[in-house]
């Protein structure tokens, strides 16, 4: 099991959608958002970026699933 630990990068009270290069970082390589466990978060922090993703990802700036990882 891999562990983040992303409290360093994570200082700020307003995560943008369209920031992908943060959002992919919460990201597993099958489009899966790791949990809170993993990443070492707040729960507060944990809501927002969750919610960032499914935001990105009905905008089409996410992908729901990775499909170079499946095939």
């Amino acid at each position: 099991m891999i562990h983040f630990a992303f409290k360093t990068i994570i200082k700020i009270d307003f995560i943008h959608i369209k920031d992908i290069d943060l959002l992919r970082k919460f990201i597993s390589d099958q489009g899966k958002i790791f949990p809170r466990r993993m990443t070492g978060l707040s729960c507060k922090q944990q809501k927002k970026i969750t919610k960032a993703i499914k935001q990105a990802r009905i905008l089409s700036l996410l992908p729901f699933v990775n499909q170079e990882a499946i095939s």
